[in-house]
């Protein structure tokens, strides 16, 4: 599957998981762990959209090989970061949040990648 897919999946699924947040879970979470799911389905719409990108920019440039690093990345950062914010805010257990941290960092290399490939 594409990137440019995979982007539109992660995109799909941040408006169904805001929509559920929003309808759903937004009597039965504390304002604390509502604005928790909130950050996590940000993020995953902000990286949807660089995967779209990263899928439409391979299609330009398909020998790149820091796009596609950069489209991994990004993948491995909405997993990560915004899976382990749902989980968190929904489950309650604050051991979660360590994993967090190494979904940002996936997403800066992400972005990192990104960059390079384009000042190439």
């Amino acid at each position: 599957m594409g990137f440019a897919i995979w982007g539109g999946v992660f995109a799909f699924l941040a408006v169904a998981l805001g929509a559920f947040g929003a309808h759903v879970l937004g009597d039965k979470l504390s304002s604390e762990m509502m604005s928790v799911y909130h950050t996590g389905d940000q993020y995953q719409m902000y990286h949807a959209l660089a995967l779209i990108a990263v899928g439409i920019l391979l299609r330009l440039h398909p020998a790149s090989r820091l796009l596609p690093a950069a489209g991994w990345l990004f993948v491995a950062g909405i997993v990560l970061f915004s899976g382990s914010l749902y989980a968190l805010s929904v489950s309650g257990v604050k051991a979660l949040g360590a994993i967090t941290p190494i979904g940002g960092l996936c997403f800066l290399a992400g972005w990192i990648c990104f960059i390079l490939a384009l000042a190439r």
